[in-house]
């Protein structure tokens, strides 16, 4: 069955290029970044492997682990380890699951007939310290995913979290965030939002950043 948001993410026990991983003891109470790759040595997700390496400050601001999955054996991973480290100008600092018998990969819902009957679709989930099932985002082959924007959704998935918020499109930190339409109360809001609020509509109600100075 396929996941879906707010699942608890399925357990696992695999070997990677950082030796025997079990998923929830090594996510402990951090959030995860669990993302797929079909095979090593494949030029686009090569650059992606870089990216993420070069973004460990700013995943472990937000106390984020990355880890990444390809069906190939750890000797392979190992390999392409020193490539990525070599074209991409950095040191990959996160496990490579070797999901060979793809037991991962099944259990994720990563292996799609119509796309290839036998290697992983590129496949991202983001999971919260509850092990919970927060983002779900699969891509295309040809289209390198974009590091930023998964930084921008666990940005909003913790500001979210903990104030009666939610961000609109395009939302970058520090910007103004939109007030939960479930939210009437006038002097909770008060409470909550001591910078005020403007209402565009009754339903649309922005103030600033909750958890901002101005």
């Amino acid at each position: 069955m396929a996941l879906r948001l707010g699942d608890i993410a399925p357990d696992f026990e695999q070997d990677s290029s950082e030796g025997r991983i079990r998923f929830h003891q090594w996510l402990g109470d951090s959030w995860g970044v669990l993302f797929s790759h079909p095979a090593d040595f494949t030029p686009v997700c090569t650059t992606e492997l870089g990216l993420t390496a070069k973004l460990k400050d700013e995943f472990a601001k937000r106390n984020v682990k990355a880890i990444a999955l390809s069906v190939d054996p750890v000797e392979s991973h190992l390999g392409w380890i020193q490539d990525i480290n070599e074209t991409q100008g950095c040191q990959v600092n996160f496990p490579i699951l070797a999901d060979a018998d793809r037991k991962v990969s099944e259990l994720y819902d990563m292996i799609h007939p119509n796309a290839n009957e036998t290697l992983t679709v590129r496949s991202l989930f983001v999971i919260d310290p509850n092990k919970k099932v927060r983002l779900i985002i699969t891509y295309p082959a040809s289209t390198g995913r974009n590091f930023n924007e998964i930084l921008r959704v666990i940005d909003s998935l913790q500001l979210t979290d903990k104030h009666s918020v939610a961000t609109p499109g395009n939302w970058q930190q520090g910007e103004d965030v939109v007030i939960v339409p479930s939210l009437k109360d006038e002097e909770v809001i008060k409470q909550k939002f001591p910078k005020g609020y403007k209402a565009i509509r009754p339903y649309l109600r922005m103030t600033p950043q909750p958890d901002k100075q101005q």
